[in-house]
């Protein structure tokens, strides 16, 4: 058999021609691919620090309003307690009989059955209005129905004051 050398010769040119040019494609390409992929690293690294600078700002926000609301809390828990000292107070000063409590009388409403009269007897004087002395144990009620609406005013504006804060 004889073996034709240049069909052979041509084979091996055009196979070294088809690898090189398959090398030149693959250096081409790569350059491409690695410049691709070093934009997609810089893109990629500038939305991460476009994400961790909005959530930086997210974290001091979300701070500063624990903070006010930390502030609020102890301004209501503070009054909560002033009022309920208070409360006590007049309760125990109710209870010793250091305080009485007292209502206004229309002197004109004598006529209707209220038998307290509009001047002063001997054991005392009376300046100004007609008064009329509450027994210890209505006044304890009086209080405690107090102290329950106080205690529902301040926790009114705890709430609002809570409310205020998440919406400003």
């Amino acid at each position: 058999m004889v073996v034709p050398w240049k069909t052979v010769g041509a084979m091996v040119l055009v196979l070294i021609g088809a690898g090189s040019a398959w090398q030149f494609q693959d250096w081409r390409y790569g350059k491409q691919l690695a410049q691709q992929a070093q934009q997609h690293a810089e893109t990629l690294n500038q939305l991460t620090q476009a994400a961790a600078t909005a959530q930086h700002a997210e974290q001091d926000k979300r701070l500063a309003l624990e903070q006010r609301l930390a502030a609020s809390e102890q301004t209501h828990f503070r009054k909560m307690t002033d009022a309920q000292r208070d409360q006590d107070r007049l309760r125990d000063r109710l209870a010793t009989s250091d305080l009485r409590l007292s209502v206004l009388l229309d002197a004109t409403d004598a006529a209707k059955g209220c038998g307290v009269p509009a001047t002063a007897g001997a054991g005392g004087l009376v300046h100004g209005t007609v008064r009329a002395k509450l027994d210890p144990a209505h006044a304890q009620r009086i209080i405690a129905i107090t102290d329950t609406g106080d205690r529902g005013l301040i926790a009114l504006q705890a709430c609002q004051a809570y409310v205020r804060e998440l919406t400003r």
